[in-house]
Formats: structure tokens, C-alpha cells, sequence
């Protein structure tokens, strides 16, 4: 049955935008900022702003006054439009929706958008602009959605909630779920972060699943004796693995039918966004570092997923800085710690990654990767409110990345924001579709020439 919503067929190009924040550095100075500089927050936000933040860049911890500072969603103000990069412009693809997070389009082209407030996965026909459908609806929470097997000819949609992974029969072009979905697993569903992404090998072989931590640092988290931390963490990882936080912080992988559950690599605080990079079957995932140890600490990331690896928390953060909170606890592991690829301004919010291997944009954008950066509440100034692109060269991060879609901070007042960027996904004809909950809305950026 198609849902009552009106997308709105408006385009502005960057040039248009009169209400921007102001620029502190220029595109096409072709410098990037670094060290202190690479840090700064939404006011030095322009398309083109390129950064690059090191493991060694990073302040002690606790420097400055710790901030809870949570934005306030506003009605976007009259003339405010995303900003995009020169030739570049941005339109409403749909709006009125109810919370719209993770988006994926299917190998026909049809557009599916998970509501996660509506509890329910919606999808656009062709790939155009609406109104949507409903494919299913009645869910708890929904977030993750996989086609499988991959390729061109998908038979199931896999779909996740806090609590399970459910999968529903599917044939390509179809607009609404046949049936009941079948649960194949449960998931910890008891509370903390609740987003659980979903994507599967190419050989269709492996379910990789993202499950976040249940506390900030595993904060009165009971301490098992050397006997039982030998036995949990053979099960489950090096992570906080006892009590409430058994396989959480954790990217888990399951047979497509659900069994053999396993944990691929721990440590990882929280997942949001996971995806198999192109051409290889490399898992990615971007995730959200702890809080309340200041504003610039630690960095969010970007990584390419390492089977058995461990990231750190709660013990240790971006290598082997040890968090203060659980000082002398876990000496043995500070070696054994995995370095993240890419690291974004601290509490950004990473939520959804993409790869780029579209025909639209220019070829220098081929191989790079986009992601949605949903924004700060930890801070005393706002970071993160845009789509950002990391930068790959022969195949391997740089370790820059570089502002794309901006915007989306209401200038005159630093405490309100119009959007929230959660998840981007490249269309069937090279556009990058962006989900945006706050603004209940998906942005199209298409590339037009400069």
C-alpha cells in the first residue's frame, strides 16, 4: 500500500547557498589539515575541507571541560539547503518519513529504506522518487538489511532488530513481503547501542553481524576470575567478555541459515556501519569510540575489519592508549591491539559507509568510500552533521577524508540542527543517496559538471 509521502523536487547548487557556515580553508588550496588543526568542529566545515587525524595527534585525557552538549532538531530554516562540492548540487529524494536510517539498493535498482522509528522497511520502485511502499511493517527497531545471496538474482531480504535476525522471501521488483519473516538467530537485545548491520561475504558463505556495547567503558561490569576470562574469551573475543557485555562490541558472523555463530573481531565499541569493500571481500565498518574523556578524545573511525582482531575497548583506545577508567587492568593486551585506518574529528558519530563504484561522478571519486556522520552530543562544540569521503589511493586508505555534504547546523545557533546524516548508498545511475533521520528525509546528490 503506498505510504503517504511527498518528495519534494527541489535543487539548489553549492554556489546557491547564502546561509553556509563560513569557510576557514579553502578547497582549492589543495592543503590538509593536520595535528590540532584536523580537530576544530562545525564551523570549519566547507566541501572540500580535507583532514587527516594520527594516532599520535591525540591530547591526554580529560584536557578541557568534559561536555554533554545534545543537539536540538529544528524545522530547516527558509533558503538553508545542503552544501556540496562545485558541480555537485542536492534535492529531496523523499521526506515524511519515520526515521529513516539504513538505505540499500537492490540489484534491480529499487530503493530500500529501513524507518526505524516506524518499524518498518519501505521501498522505491526503479529507484525514483516516490511515494515509497511499505515492505514490511510491525517491526521492533529495525536497522540492518541484506540482500542474499549477493548478485543479481537476491531470494531473501535479511533483516535485523535489537533482539534478532529475521529474513523474508523475496523475487527482484517485488514491493511488499509475502508472508511472515522467519527468525533464524537472536541477538543481545538487552538495551545499550541497538543498531545490529548486516552484510554477507561475497561467496555468500558468512553473515557478518555489528552488535555495539551495552555500556559506554563496561562501567560496573562485573570482573570474571582468570579461570572464566580464559573460557570467555576463547568464546567471544577480548573485549569486556563477561555479564551484560558477552558477545557486545563485537562483529559476529553466522552461516546464512543462522548457525554456526561465531565472533570475527571484538573490541569494536560500536559498528554502525558495515559493508565488503568492492572487488575484494574485505569487511569495513565505521565506529563510535567511547565518551566523557573530552572533546577531543578519542577519535571515531573508519577500519578495514581484520578477522580475530582486537580494537581495545574497554581497555584501550586508537592503539594502545590506555583508558584511564580501567588503568592496569589489562597490561597483557596492549600489544595486541588493531590501529584503526581512518580517524574522524572525536564524537562525530560515524553511522553508515558506502564504497563508491558508480559511473556518474568524476573518476577521481572511484574506489574512494562516503561516510554519514550523524553528529556530536559529547562536545562542547558540534562536530560530525555531514557526509564526509575518505580517500584511497592504490587500493589503501590514505588516512584523509574530506568534507562533502555540510550544512545541516543552523548557523545562528550553535545548539540547533536541521539533519542528521545516518547512512549513505549509490543509486542505480551513480547518485548518492543519503538518509537523513532528524530532517525525516533522503537527500539525492547528483554530479551535473562544473
Amino acid at each position: 500500500m503506498p505510504t503517504a509521502r511527498f518528495p519534494i523536487a527541489l535543487a539548489f547548487s553549492a554556489a546557491a547557498l547564502a546561509l553556509a557556515a563560513p569557510q576557514a580553508f579553502s578547497a582549492q588550496s589543495g592543503g590538509v589539515l593536520t595535528g590540532a588543526a584536523a580537530f576544530g568542529d562545525w564551523r570549519s566545515d566547507a566541501p572540500g575541507v580535507v583532514r587527516k587525524i594520527s594516532p599520535g595527534d591525540l591530547p591526554p585525557p580529560f584536557a578541557g571541560e568534559l561536555a554533554a552538549f545534545r543537539s536540538q532538531v529544528a524545522p530547516r530554516p527558509e533558503g538553508a539547503w545542503p552544501r556540496t562540492p562545485e558541480g555537485f548540487s542536492a534535492e529531496i529524494f523523499a521526506s515524511g518519513l519515520k526515521g529513516p536510517r539504513t538505505i540499500r539498493v537492490a540489484p534491480n535498482g529499487d530503493v530500500f529504506v529501513v524507518e526505524s522509528n516506524g518499524g518498518q522497511i519501505s521501498v522505491f520502485p526503479g529507484g525514483q522518487p516516490g511515494p515509497g511502499r511499505v515492505f514490511v511493517s510491525g517491526l521492533e527497531r529495525p536497522s540492518g538489511l541484506a540482500f542474499y545471496p549477493p548478485g543479481p538474482e537476491p531470494r531473501w531480504i535479511y533483516v535485523s532488530t535489537p533482539s534478532q535476525l529475521l529474513r523474508y522471501a523475496y523475487r527482484p521488483g517485488q514491493t511488499q513481503a509475502l508472508g511472515e519473516g522467519e527468525k533464524i538467530a537472536d541477538l543481545p537485545g538487552d538495551g545499550g547501542h541497538w543498531t545490529r548491520d548486516l552484510v554477507f561475504s561475497p561467496d555468500a558463505g558468512t553473515l557478518y553481524v555489528a552488535v555495539g556495547s551495552k555500556t559506554n567503558v563496561a562501567e560496573g561490569h562485573p570482573q570474571p576470575t582468570a579461570e572464566e576470562t580464559s573460557v570467555l574469551e576463547k568464546n567471544s573475543g577480548r573485549g569486556a567478555s563477561a555479564g551484560s557485555e558477552l558477545l557486545r562490541a563485537d562483529v559476529l558472523a553466522f552461516d546464512p541459515e543462522g548457525g554456526h555463530k561465531r565472533v570475527f573481531a571484538t573490541g569494536l565499541r560500536n559498528c554502525s556501519g558495515l559493508t565488503i569493500r568492492p572487488g575484494t571481500s574485505d569487511v569495513w565498518c565505521v565506529v563510535n569510540e567511547r565518551d566523557m574523556l573530552g572533546d577531543d578524545l578519542p577519535p571515531d573511525y573508519a577500519t578495514k575489519v581484520k578477522p580475530a582482531a582486537f580494537y581495545g575497548w574497554p581497555w584501550y583506545y586508537i592503539g594502545a592508549h590506555e583508558d584511564p577508567r580501567h588503568a592496569g587492568r589489562r597490561p597483557d593486551l596492549s600489544a595486541e591491539i588493531a590501529t584503526p585506518d581512518i580517524l574522524f574529528q572525536p564524537h562525530s558519530a560515524p553511522l553508515g559507509l558506502a564504497f563508491y563504484e558508480g559511473a556518474q561522478f568524476p573518476e577521481s571519486y572511484k574506489g574512494d568510500a562516503f561516510v554519514a556522520l550523524h553528529g556530536s552530543w559529547n562536545r562542547s562544540k558540534r562536530t560530525g552533521y555531514k557526509v564526509v569521503r575518505l580517500r584511497f589511493r592504490d587500493g589503501a586508505p590514505t588516512g584523509e577524508y574530506e568534507d562533502f555534504l555540510t550544512g545541516f547546523v543552523v548557523a545562528a545557533d550553535d545548539s540547533r540542527v536541521w539533519g542528521r546524516p545516518v547512512d549513505p548508498a549509490v543509486a542505480a545511475d551513480g547518485s548518492l543517496l543519503v538518509t537523513d533521520d532528524a530532517g525525516g528525509a533522503i537527500w539525492r546528490i547528483a554530479y551535473k559538471g562544473k
